[in-house]
C-alpha cells in the first residue's frame, strides 16, 4: 500500500465563504459546501465578513439607486382594467344565456 505524502489540511473554525461554524475535521462547510478546493485559504482563520459594505455605506442612497425615486409602484395600465371588466361582463352574459 502506498503511503499518502499529502499534507493534512485543517478546516477553519468559521467558514470564510458563508461565516457558519465548521465542525472539526470536516471536509467541507455543512452550510455552503465550500472546501479547500473551492474557497478555503491558508489564512481562512481570519474571517473578515466577506461582501460587507464599506463603513460609509448610505442606505438611503442605495435604495434610491436600486429602486428609483418613485415612492408608489406603478399601477395597472387602463387597458388591463378595461379588458378585465369586459371579460367579467362577457362571462356573466354567457352564464345567463346558457341558463335559458
Amino acid at each position: 500500500m502506498a503511503k499518502d505524502n499529502r499534507t493534512k489540511l485543517e478546516a477553519p473554525e468559521v467558514c470564510p465563504v458563508c461565516g457558519e461554524d465548521v465542525p472539526r475535521r470536516a471536509l467541507a462547510c455543512p452550510e455552503c459546501g465550500a472546501d479547500h478546493n473551492s474557497g478555503w485559504r491558508d489564512d481562512a482563520q481570519n474571517y473578515d465578513g466577506v461582501d460587507l459594505p464599506e463603513e460609509g455605506f448610505d442606505y438611503d442612497d442605495f435604495v434610491r439607486r436600486e429602486f428609483g425615486t418613485s415612492r408608489k409602484p406603478a399601477g395597472i395600465p387602463t387597458v388591463w382594467w378595461v379588458t378585465a371588466l369586459l371579460l367579467i361582463v362577457l362571462s356573466i352574459a354567457i352564464y345567463f344565456l346558457a341558463a335559458h
